[in-house]
């Protein structure tokens, strides 16, 4: 066995996937073991997208921290609802 792999934990089978069940059927036990997970977004739901910014753009906002990319929505949003105006 690899030095890399853990015993405790293998890696998943086919078969294993194959018996694996959604979380929302495990029981009520298991469920408390595990923290509470997002609900769904009370917010639009926002447009996964690809896109291309120069350096200097995304070097602005993630020197600003985490949430960096809700920043660049923000900032264009502005910038929409400022030229519908």
């Amino acid at each position: 066995m690899s030095q890399d792999r853990d015993p405790q934990n293998p890696e998943w089978t086919e078969a294993d996937f194959a018996r694996a069940k959604p979380a929302a059927q495990l029981p009520r036990a298991v469920l408390r073991a595990f923290p509470k997970t997002r609900g769904p977004q009370k917010a639009p739901k926002k447009v996964p997208v690809s896109i291309r910014l120069s350096a200097e753009v995304v070097e602005h906002f993630k020197s600003e921290g985490a949430g960096w990319q809700s920043r660049i929505d923000e900032a264009l949003t502005k910038m929409v609802r400022e030229r519908r105006a």
